[in-house]
């Protein structure tokens, strides 16, 4: 008989039952419990044989959520390694400056943010004294990524280790004098701490995540051995909003990587109110961590818990706190017990019963300050656990109060993200609570003292002999320059001579240059090739059987075209990381190899490669953290242009990218015309980057996907391709007093460029010399400099002023870029100066109409320079329009 209308059957109904009568005796069983002890017993019952199914290796899904209380139980809490006092102390000094050093910098208006470490102090504090592994011990320490908005605390503790004085404290936020700390981790302002920019919020966890993946990859490519390494980021609740936060859970978990711990803040309140004001936080994200293959660990509750869990003898505490939305749990946060009697309590008779067991001193314990974060034994518990954990990453869910000890006027307030200081009396109130030797006679609404036992007293002496025992301070950022040999010159001299008749895209000739250079003895294997599944798009599919492909389970399968040349090989020490269409997860794992120079002392050259737009316009925030971070490599954006990509249309035709980059310090930006270029300006980088002489930047090369034959590199033109601009082929004058004009082009636009060039002098008898500008950004930034020298009193001619000097007749630059582009350079262009280029949006058409459509094409440059000289007055206004009305323009 079919199901009843609207019912489906299940996937259990689709399988055949070979007892189908032990079956239908469990279901009655359940029956049964349903019908005597109610559904809630039920549930209890299934949740807890699911359980133990689960534990016993019994192949049943598994739970995505269990109850609102801790994972781990008070009686199976290990045995506490340390003095808890002792810590209680320590973590009460650094509550005390984190707080002050906010409070006396926003008298000058500088801010800052006090609530959130306030909330995760034992987070932290556990984690310095008996987790997080320095620098200075065995192997490379473990990586910290500190919640940003904590940062007022990790300075707090670097000032009572002695690392930090008064003077930087009292600088916080005023880093212009060249003394002071930057509001958030940030290692280019202040590199010997931070290893890890973490306030673009989502951009920690996604990082953390390839980090750990990254280790993994230098252990199983035998550069180094960072199995001792653990990753420890710390979130927020309210960040993992974020879809960059959640973006890469499911490979985390399906590489097993046992060496990564996520601890989310869980304080219920993200920047304005509630995370989740009419839902719960925690369960949502448990759902989402089990669910993504991860260990979960929560530590919700404190110690003062055990007793009102002790007497739920019927469920109903449980059952409630489950049902309790955040908001309202923050609100219990802020009321008198009286109110959480009547609303919590009141919900049901059993709770109610439960209540009158309890004295108004336990439920204020309970409600307002005993939470499973704030309690050193529970973090450390949780901490164990996740060590403890193998084959998956783990997640700890610490429940806390938000402005936790800063007294009712900051606890579980909606607003106290934006509260950035305290009253005498609310200093006072929170040294009482500390229990810190500050007398009254110091506390002030003025300036409120930093707090410090002395550096000789037993708190300091504990910090310090902790941080020894775990290989020294942290976190701490370690560089051992170490200069990369220079490769052969093999690799470059065969791109110097060109292609001959042959076509070559420049796309090509750089995968075959990095090619070739990944065959070098010293330097080949410390090449990292990071693409987001578009390598056969670059032609980058030779790679695959001589690098391989990063998996750490190598290659279970036979792959389909294993019997070719080029078959997609898989290996435990592959070279290549084929991330998949994931662009930022491809630019995490550039940023972790990018970085490892300081964080493993083991320097890589990662080059990533991507399509079209989809780097700088989609993750140009991660090219800003990578910034941050004093990452090297080369960026390389392929199948550049807005009209080279054939028949793609807007979304992928690219005139903007180069833009973007400009605005980006660290990035040096290139778009060659030729593979010689390519070739010159990779080694330049290498030297720049990776030489005695090491530079904090990285490349950013555009490649196009148009074939072209590719000439051998004249004589004498390094210099001018590495500074941006040099003459390629000068014009051959056909009288002497033949109009002149200067042609500018970069990237595919030289051909079209060269092309007019011919028609100027064979149709219209001018003269025009054509150059080659590598790099308009860097012609931009010599100049910038020479302005800058001239304000110190330095007179220094910028480099696009000095090449161009003298050359006849006005000047017009021409890329397949927005005209932006090349008008980063025109102030310094002492002749008349104008442009073309691609503005406005891509679209889907051959190459040839797409650069008539945007007026790029050789007619155009042609009519635009015949303009330019009318203008002038050099060749007649007639000729401008024989020109427009013979080329159909």
């Amino acid at each position: 008989m079919p199901d009843p209308v609207g019912k489906l059957p299940s996937e259990l109904d689709q399988l055949p039952d070979r007892d189908a009568e032990e079956t239908a005796e469990w279901a009655a069983s359940l029956d049964a419990v349903t019908e005597h002890a109610g559904p809630h017993r039920a549930a209890y019952l299934m949740r807890r044989t699911l359980q133990h199914a689960e534990r016993g290796g019994v192949p049943v899904p598994a739970l995505l959520e269990t109850d609102y209380v801790n994972t781990i139980p008070t009686a199976a809490e290990p045995a506490f390694d340390g003095d808890e006092a002792m810590e209680t102390r320590i973590a009460g000094w650094n509550r005390w400056n984190a707080a002050a050093m906010v409070t006396r910098g926003s008298r000058l208006g500088v801010g800052g943010h006090i609530a959130t470490f306030a909330s995760a102090a034992w987070l932290y504090e556990t984690g310095f004294n008996h987790f997080f592994r320095g620098k200075e011990g065995d192997g490379s320490g473990d990586q910290l990524y500190i919640q940003g908005h904590a940062s007022p605390g990790i300075y707090a503790r670097a000032f009572l280790d002695g690392r930090l004085t008064e003077d930087h404290l009292d600088n916080f936020r005023q880093e212009a004098g060249g003394k002071g700390l930057p509001s958030y981790p940030h290692p280019r302002r202040l590199p010997w701490l931070w290893e890890f920019p973490t306030v673009s919020m989502g951009l920690g966890p996604l990082s953390a995540i390839y980090q750990a993946r990254f280790n993994r990859y230098l252990t199983n490519r035998g550069i180094k051995d960072t199995s001792a390494s653990h990753v420890w980021a710390f979130l927020g609740d309210g960040e993992m909003d974020e879809p960059e936060s959640t973006a890469a859970l499911a490979l985390a978990a399906r590489e097993g990587l046992d060496n990564l711990t996520f601890v989310i803040n869980c304080n219920l309140q993200r920047l304005d109110g509630p995370v989740r004001a009419n839902f719960k936080i925690v369960q949502e994200l448990e759902s989402q961590f089990r669910g993504a293959g991860w260990n979960v660990v929560k530590s919700l509750w404190g110690t003062a818990w055990d007793e009102l869990f002790a007497l739920d003898t019927t469920g109903a505490l449980v059952r409630r706190l489950r049902e309790v939305p955040d908001a309202q749990f923050q609100t219990y946060a802020t009321r008198d017990v009286a109110y959480i009697r009547e609303h919590f309590f009141g919900a049901e008779p059993a709770l109610a019963e439960l209540a009158k067991l309890l004295t108004d001193a336990k439920i204020d314990e309970c409600f307002h300050s005993s939470r499973g974060g704030h309690e050193a034994r529970k973090v450390y518990a949780a901490y164990r656990a996740a060590l403890a954990h193998k084959g998956a990453p783990t997640v700890v869910l610490a429940q806390t109060v938000k402005g936790y000890t800063l007294g009712t006027g900051f606890e579980s307030r909606n607003a106290n993200h934006q509260m950035k200081k305290l009253s005498g009396d609310q200093f006072r109130t929170m040294r009482d609570l500390l229990g810190l030797p500050i007398p009254d006679s110091k506390l002030n609404d003025e300036l409120v003292p930093y707090g410090h036992p002395g550096a000789d007293s037993p708190e300091v002496r504990y910090l310090q002999e902790r941080r020894a025992e775990l290989g020294g301070p942290a976190p701490a950022r370690r560089v051992h320059a170490v200069a990369l040999p220079e490769p052969s010159e093999k690799a470059f001299q065969s791109v110097y001579k060109g292609s001959g008749k042959q076509s070559v895209a420049t796309t090509m000739a750089f995968v075959r240059l990095v090619k070739d250079l990944m065959r070098d003895k010293e330097t080949g294997r410390r090449w990292v090739p990071i693409v987001p599944d578009e390598a056969r798009t670059f032609g980058m599919e030779a790679l695959f059987p001589s690098a391989g492909i990063y998996s750490p389970l190598g290659q279970t399968y036979d792959p389909v075209d294993r019997d070719q040349i080029m078959y997609y090989k898989e290996a435990k020490d592959g070279q290549i990381l084929n991330e998949g269409i994931t662009e930022a997860g491809s630019m995490a794992d550039f940023i972790a190899a990018a970085t490892s120079y300081a964080t493993h002392g083991e320097t890589m050259i990662p080059f990533y490669i991507f399509y079209s737009m989809f780097g700088w316009q989609r993750t140009g925030d991660q090219m800003w953290q990578l910034a941050d971070q004093l990452g090297k490599g080369f960026i390389v954006g392929a199948t550049a242009g807005r009209t080279t990509l054939t028949g793609e249309g807007l979304q992928h035709a690219d005139g903007h990218s180069h833009l973007l980059a400009a605005t980006n310090p660290a990035s040096l930006n290139y778009d060659p015309a030729f593979a010689y270029e390519i070739a010159v300006i990779v080694k330049d980088g290498l030297r720049r980057m990776y030489g005695p002489d090491a530079e904090d930047v990285f490349y950013y090369l555009t490649v196009y996907n148009e074939p072209m034959p590719q000439p051998a590199m004249p004589e004498g033109v390094e210099e001018g391709i590495v500074k941006g601009l040099y003459r390629f082929k000068e014009g051959v004058p056909a009288k002497a007093d033949s109009p002149r004009l200067q042609l500018l082009a970069s990237g595919t636009a030289i051909h079209w460029v060269l092309a007019a060039q011919e028609l100027l002098a064979a149709e219209w008898g001018v003269t025009a010399d054509v150059w080659s500008a590598t790099s308009w950004g860097e012609l931009r930034r010599d100049a910038l400099e020479a302005d800058e020298a001239l304000l110190r009193g330095e007179q220094r001619t910028p480099y696009v002023t000095q090449a161009l000097d003298g050359a006849p007749g006005p000047v017009l630059a021409v890329s397949d870029w927005m005209r932006q582009v090349p008008d980063q350079i025109s102030q310094w262009v002492e002749q008349d100066y104008s442009s073309l280029g691609t503005d406005g949006f891509g679209l889907s058409d051959t190459r040839e109409a797409a650069r008539r459509h945007f007026g790029v094409d050789a007619h155009s440059i042609t009519v635009a320079a015949l303009a330019q000289l009318a203008r002038r007055g050099e060749v007649p206004a007639s000729a401008v329009k024989e020109a427009r009305e013979r080329y159909g323009l």
